[in-house]
């Protein structure tokens, strides 16, 4: 690669940059004051048979590499006024060295003035190492100018001591005036400097110092030489080590493992560990550093089968130590697998407080946070002392407990305990903690407490600042930070930018991207992928694409980012298009699939769906690698509509996590099925899984959907008494759901006045939906008053009440209404729905005729009524808001965009096939007895999703039991 073309290695440096050699030695100032002892020591003529003794003692210390017997020697010989010769003396001076004895070093420094040993060339080498080794470069820069002869292996010890102490030019600028001199680099020089030109990414010098090794033979004299080469282009280009790898006469375990873990550093695991095979078929011995590098490739690349054999090979080398292990329970996190983590976990008779924070890590990652608080719980039982390290994993677990804020404050109070309070690390997490919670005055109070706040303290708090919605904090405290000269870097700005994510925000989001412009701060994929949603947010898509398609480096998180914020936005057909494009650049993640999945869910679009399943399960080998993915598709299939299919995926899962029983209940009670929901509750209980806020949200969703009252009360009083988790609002709305469906409206208006809480808009607005099916408009009114109260410009509220005094024939106050909604400007969001056709979204509105297909459709519509009249369909026009003449409602009630959707589905799905019809509202009660007629007429199973829940249609009948 390099030949006899290649020029000759000659830095461009200044002759007079170090002065030259000069007489320190009358100028320097010795560093203690002489004792009687050493001043003895420096007329002792020569070395007696007892001073032989000694040294012989000292050299054998230094062969056991006993660096503390070696002083304890010296210290003995000094008592009796013997010097060590000028062999030994090196020997102690890089036992000081080594264990950074500076006043050790000097005293014997002091002791040699004056004596034959300070003109010995090995003498003052050791001295330039010793000075190098404890970070004193200046005075080993003094000796070493004062050398009146210098040996390649003093340029060395100068040139090393210069890399050591990071100073890497002037270790390049010694190996120029070590050129003029004519003494030629040896191999130790070149790996010093090829390190130097690597800390400096100097690719230029660094190819001139490896023309220089090929030159005058030292790349195949010394094996180190061409592993620091290659380790000095893996900072560049993996390609170009790999080049020289193959170049190297004599290979061995060091320069494998630079190659392999090269591989692995720039991302390429497959080459990783096809290097590794290729390593043990030419019959290297592998030692736990390889099997260190190798198992993280395993786990990065994504194969089990892989691992496991990788795993295999470990027992059988011998390599089982803390550091493999550790690595091993990471790499069975990774593939979700984690029973195999606990098993190595288990397997270590005496685990030290790092492998119990790895195992608590590993059972966080995974998702199962009932593992890890018996992990935690294990611990303390175990005596392990709990310290900075698990402080900082376990204060986020906090946010996932039932009481979490309760055994945060615990936690925060045994930080205080073991005086860990000012700690930076656990300072972050606790500010960290607090604004996850909500509890930013605590938060702020912390924050403003801490000894050290640096740019990553300001990070967290401008992050938790934006995740409480708290634009103007946080903006407030990022100015405050610049004020007091604390740089923001790359993640300040990627926190603070999803702060500014409306129109009105995109002056402000400009000014940050100017501010990162101006102040050269490095824009990485995540800023930028930052900068694009914060564009696409305030409605500037073009500047949002312009970023994201001129970024060379996007990697997966770039397009998983673009992808969401797509999704967020309601962009649907962006969304889809940007993804077909993503599969065709790179490899879709976990986080891809579930992005996309959310989108298919929310379309309802289970074709899609299912051809998504079948490349996952092509692409990934198995959904039990990543649970949170066999979620995302549970929960994708029921909200389809197909609920075998998220059935059949729950029940073959090996492990389960809550999220996963919380999507199976959730699902059953959108579907209408209680009784399996509540079976399904049972079953988790029974398997000791406990139950968190988010699953009684689902449970008693599932008994208001199925009627079933005197099961959600039993439920509700539960959560508090077995399960001491404390109501939110969320759990309210659902008992006033409960009780309000039921008949029971004066028990759930006193759930509402007797709730420890300000109710919110929800809990009113399930108490007016319940009003209108038993016509009462008196209690329907005072809940509206206090409902607007809360959101007066939501437009649906006054639809609410509207639908109440149009059922009633309250025209006048139907149209007060009306003109108030008007004069506010306020509009309601519009009845839309959909059907999903050969990947293609058919999406339907009130009246709609824009559809290619409308006048079949309307045909087709006409028919189907004029048939179901024939069989008692009657329709109810207390559906439509308008105070006109029957024809005309019944005009209007005659096109709801359910109607529409369920008569094209009829024309375009094969006979057999269920109907799958999505709407964005609650569906209307007429359309809702249009589709039991119209199922019992076509002998078709018409599945329709509304805002609230599922309704399967079949033979006349609704699987809600007109209980919706």
């Amino acid at each position: 690669m390099y030949g006899q073309n290649t020029p000759s290695y000659q830095l461009d440096v200044q002759q007079n940059i170090y002065p030259p050699k000069a007489n320190y030695l009358s100028k320097m100032e010795l560093p203690l004051p002489l004792s009687p002892c050493l001043n003895k020591l420096h007329f002792t003529p020569k070395q007696t048979p007892e001073s032989k003794h000694w040294n012989l003692l000292i050299k054998h210390h230094t062969k056991l590499k006993e660096d503390q017997s070696i002083l304890n020697t010296y210290t003995q010989m000094e008592s009796l006024g013997i010097l060590p010769d000028n062999a030994t003396l090196p020997l102690v001076l890089k036992a000081c060295g080594r264990l950074r004895a500076v006043d050790r070093g000097k005293k014997l420094h002091n002791a040699v003035l004056g004596t034959d040993l300070v003109s010995d060339i090995r003498a003052q080498t050791a001295l330039v190492d010793f000075y190098s080794k404890c970070g004193m470069l200046m005075d080993a820069r003094k000796v070493f100018d004062e050398m009146p002869d210098r040996d390649v292996v003093s340029w060395n010890a100068m040139i090393s001591g210069c890399v050591g102490c990071s100073e890497y030019k002037q270790a390049l600028a010694l190996f120029s005036l070590m050129q003029i001199g004519n003494l030629k680099a040896n191999a130790v020089t070149v790996v010093e400097l090829i390190r130097a030109c690597g800390e400096l990414l100097e690719l230029r010098l660094g190819k001139e110092i490896h023309g220089y090794c090929l030159r005058n033979g030292l790349f195949d004299s010394n094996p180190h030489v061409g592993t620091s080469l290659i380790g000095f282009y893996l900072k560049f280009d993996p390609s170009i080590a790999f080049l020289v790898f193959k170049m190297l006469g004599s290979r061995n375990t060091v320069s494998w493992n630079s190659m392999i873990s090269g591989y692995v550093n720039h991302g390429d695991s497959l080459k990783s560990i096809n290097l590794f095979i290729s390593m043990l078929t030419e019959g290297f011995k592998c030692d736990s550093v390889t099997m260190l590098v190798v198992i993280k490739a395993c786990a990065e690349y994504g194969n089990l089968e892989l691992g496991m054999q990788v795993h295999q090979l470990v027992i059988k080398f011998g390599y089982n130590n803390m550091h493999i292990t550790n690595a091993l329970m990471n790499m069975y996190t990774k593939f979700a697998d984690f029973g195999s983590s606990f098993e190595l976990f288990n397997s270590i008779p005496t685990k030290d407080a790092a492998l119990w924070n790895s195992m608590l890590s590993c059972s966080i990652e995974s998702g199962f946070i009932d593992d890890s608080i018996k992990i935690f719980l294990e611990m303390q039982l175990d005596e392990i002392q709990i310290n900075e390290r698990t402080l900082v994993i376990i204060l986020p677990l906090c946010v996932h407990l039932s009481n979490g804020l309760v055994n945060g404050k615990s936690l925060h109070a045994y930080a205080i305990k073991i005086g860990k309070e000012n700690n930076p690390h656990i300072g972050n997490s606790l500010v960290n903690m607090y604004t996850l919670f909500n509890h930013v005055e605590d938060a702020t109070r912390i924050f403003a407490t801490m000894i050290v706040s640096d740019v990553i303290s300001y990070n967290v708090f401008i992050s938790g600042l934006v995740h409480n919605n708290l634009t103007v904090q946080a903006f407030e405290i990022f100015i405050q930070m610049v004020e007091l000269g604390i740089k923001p870097n790359s993640q300040t700005i990627t926190s603070i930018l999803p702060a500014f994510d409306s129109a009105e925000h995109l002056n402000v989001g400009r000014s940050l991207h100017g501010y990162v412009m101006k102040c050269g701060i490095q824009i990485d994929a995540s800023l930028n992928t930052a900068l694009t949603e914060m564009y696409i947010n305030c409605e500037d898509e073009e500047t949002g694409r312009d970023l994201f398609e001129n970024y060379p480096d996007k990697d997966s998180i770039s397009w998983n980012s673009l992808l969401s914020t797509y999704i967020k936005n309601n962009q649907e057909q962006e969304a889809l298009i940007l993804f077909h494009r993503m599969i065709s650049r790179v490899k879709p993640t976990y986080v891809t699939i579930i992005s996309v999945l959310s989108l298919y869910t929310h379309l309802s679009n289970l074709p899609q769906g299912r051809c998504l399943h079948a490349y996952t399960l092509r692409r990934f080998s198995s959904l039990d690698l990543e649970l949170s993915l066999a979620n995302a598709f549970i929960t994708m299939y029921a909200r389809c509509g197909s609920l075998e299919y998220a059935e059949k995926i729950f029940y073959n899962l090996p492990q389960k996590n809550i999220v996963s029983w919380n999507a199976m209940i959730g699902g059953y009670g959108m579907h209408g099925r209680g009784d399996d929901a509540m079976l399904t509750f049972s079953k988790m209980v029974n398997e000791e899984i406990k139950p968190t806020q988010v699953t009684f949200v689902s449970a008693l969703s599932a008994c208001s959907h199925s009627g079933m009252i005197h099961t959600g009360l039993i439920l509700f009083h539960s959560m508090v008494q077995d399960f001491c988790i404390t109501p939110e609002r969320v759990h309210y709305a659902c008992l006033v759901d409960l009780l309000a469906r039921g008949g029971l409206l004066n028990e759930a208006k006193s759930v509402i006045d007797t709730m420890p809480m300000a109710p919110d808009a929800s809990i009113w607005r399930a108490l007016i939906g319940a009003c209108r099916i038993y016509s009462n408009t008196h209690m329907a009114k005072s809940a509206f008053e206090s409902l607007i109260e809360l959101e007066p410009t939501n437009a649906g509220n006054y639809v609410l009440l509207s639908n109440i005094y149009a059922a009633n024939g309250l025209w006048s106050e139907v149209k007060s209404l009306r003109l108030i909604v008007k004069n506010k400007g306020l509009k309601k969001a519009a009845g839309r729905s959909w059907i999903v056709m050969k990947s293609k979204l058919h999406l339907f509105a009130a009246g709609d005729k824009s559809h290619k297909q409308s006048e079949k459709i309307y045909k087709k519509l006409t028919f189907l009524l004029t048939s179901i009249k024939e069989m008692g369909y009657v329709p109810d026009l207390s559906w439509v808001l308008h105070d006109e003449d029957d024809e005309r409602k019944l005009a209007r009630l005659s096109s709801h965009s359910e109607k529409l959707a369920i008569a094209f589905g009829l024309m375009s799905v094969n006979s057999g096939s269920p109907i799958l019809i999505t709407k964005n509202l609650r569906i209307c009660g007429d359309c809702h007895e249009f589709s039991k007629y119209v199922s019992k007429l076509t002998k078709r199973t018409i599945i329709l999703r509304d805002a609230a829940r599922f309704h399967h249609f079949v033979d006349g009948s609704c699987s809600c039991k007109d209980y919706w």
